[in-house]
């Protein structure tokens, strides 16, 4: 390696500047060391650039994206390495569409930091920057993926990556891992931002009306079909299209999702006008789909088509670390939305949760946290409270009812400690919108089966939804 090569690192952090240094400097390069991104800009008016730079993303005054955007403007080729102790997907996906080579999580281990050094170098040049795009802190942090341990901290990066490129995703994992908030968080963060993302479980739809719901009908299509119907390919033109346990699909659906995947184009059920989408599928599942192939119930040839590129989420049990960050968010958030008092988890009740192996992953944490919130008799919650809501789980059918009576007698409690009135016509009206969206989630947006299904008229459903509710 030439004595000549340089390489600069941007930390206000001195004790970081000083050992990432030394590490580079032991390695045989010639080290730089600036405490602010404005040092390093100033630097470059009155030297050459450097062969590498490594920044942090949180300094005071200009932080380490704002570099990299003048760095890039000024030295495409630069190769800039972007680290940061906040390793979430706002993070790394700013860095990787602004350009960074690569995104290094703090606290890192020095060898790897040299060990990347040297793998850079070599190539003599980053990856061209896409395309900018501006991601709202708001947006960012909608329906965020909450993890710090390194299996999260490498999925944020796989994300941050992959948002910008336009391959097919398969997420793998076991259900409740989360696999629609990556799914959601790969659009957010990709160039496809502003158009639709479009989900679709294909577990959740009966076989026979899968196709339309995919590729739309034509009015007069089939017993019923009295409207032209446009299809989710259609609503996610331009965007995103998810669709979850993919493995679930007919055979004869599968061959119809290959011709899309390939050619960007169908025709609804019934017609006869050829439509053109351009869509970005993302795929899900739980199930091993190479066995299913091997089975003769899913299409090697399909499966090749939407595993260009595959995630594997990891289950609960094997990120414990992550369990008090998601159990506190959890916490959190359902007591906001019940309208009942803050309460925290004591040290013993954490515990427990860590210790406990979430068959159900996120999902089953997260659904307890809400029990917790609302059935939880003091302001901390103990260990007893844990395993009494663990244990209470397992009669889903009787449970599931006492539950949410429970909390809304531990909402009301609360709004009438707090001297609130009129909470009859507020109960109520929650209590009608949560029964009305769970119908029309189950029933795809149809109204008129929604109603059925809750033993309403349909005018008596249009009438508590209000007009700002599209009709279907």
């Amino acid at each position: 390696m030439a004595e000549t090569t340089r390489v600069w690192v941007v930390d206000d952090d001195r004790a970081v500047r000083f050992v990432l240094a030394t590490a580079l400097r032991e390695a045989g390069y010639e080290v730089d060391g600036f405490d602010s991104a404005q040092a390093a800009l100033d630097a470059l008016h009155a030297r050459p650039a450097p062969d590498l730079l490594f920044t942090d993303v949180r300094m005071p005054g200009e932080g380490g994206l704002a570099l990299l955007e003048k760095l890039k403007a000024a030295h495409p080729r630069l190769p800039v390495i972007v680290m940061s102790a906040y390793t979430d997907i706002a993070s790394t996906a700013g860095a990787f569409r602004g350009g960074a080579h690569e995104f290094l999580s703090k606290p890192f281990d020095l060898d790897d930091a040299v060990a990347l050094a040297e793998r850079v170098l070599p190539k003599g040049a980053a990856p061209a920057a896409p395309a900018a795009m501006t991601i709202t802190a708001e947006t960012a942090r909608a329906e965020a993926l909450i993890g710090s341990t390194p299996a999260m901290r490498a999925l944020f990066r796989s994300i941050g990556r992959l948002a910008q490129a336009p391959v097919s995703v398969l997420i793998t994992g076991e259900t409740g891992t989360g696999k629609e908030l990556v799914a959601r968080a790969l659009h957010r963060e990709s160039p496809r931002a502003r158009k639709p993302f479009v989900a679709l479980n294909t577990a959740a739809i009966p076989a026979e009306l899968l196709e339309s719901e995919l590729f739309g009908h034509e009015a007069g299509a089939f017993t019923g079909a009295q409207k032209r119907h446009v299809g989710r390919f259609e609503q996610a033109d331009g965007g995103s299209l998810f669709l979850d346990e993919i493995g679930d699909m007919p055979l004869p659906l599968q061959t119809r999702l290959l011709r899309v995947l390939a050619e960007g184009e169908f025709f609804r059920v019934g017609g006869r006008e050829l439509i053109r989408v351009d869509v970005r599928v993302i795929a899900a599942t739980h199930q091993p789909l190479e066995m299913l192939v091997a089975d003769g119930r899913f299409r090697a040839d399909l499966l090749h088509r939407l595993d260009v590129v595959r995630l594997q989420l990891p289950p609960l049990r094997e990120r414990r670390e992550d369990v008090p960050e998601l159990a506190e968010a959890f916490l959190h958030s359902a007591a906001r939305k019940l309208g009942a008092p803050a309460k925290r988890f004591a040290k013993g009740a954490m515990e427990r949760l860590q210790a406990h192996d979430w068959p159900g992953n996120v999902r089953e944490l997260e659904n307890l946290c809400w029990r917790l919130a609302a059935l939880a008799p003091g302001e901390a919650i103990t260990r007893a409270d844990v395993d009494e809501a663990i244990a209470a789980k397992a009669p889903a059918a009787i449970d599931g009812a006492a539950a949410w009576e429970s909390a809304l007698a531990a909402w009301a409690r609360a709004q009438l400690q707090q001297g609130n009135e009129g909470i009859h016509a507020e109960a109520r009206e929650r209590f009608d919108r949560a029964l009305l969206e769970a119908a029309l989630a189950h029933t795809g947006g149809r109204r008129s089966e929604a109603a059925t299904r809750l033993g309403l008229g349909r005018n008596t459903l249009t009438r508590k939804l209000g007009p700002g509710r599209k009709r279907r």
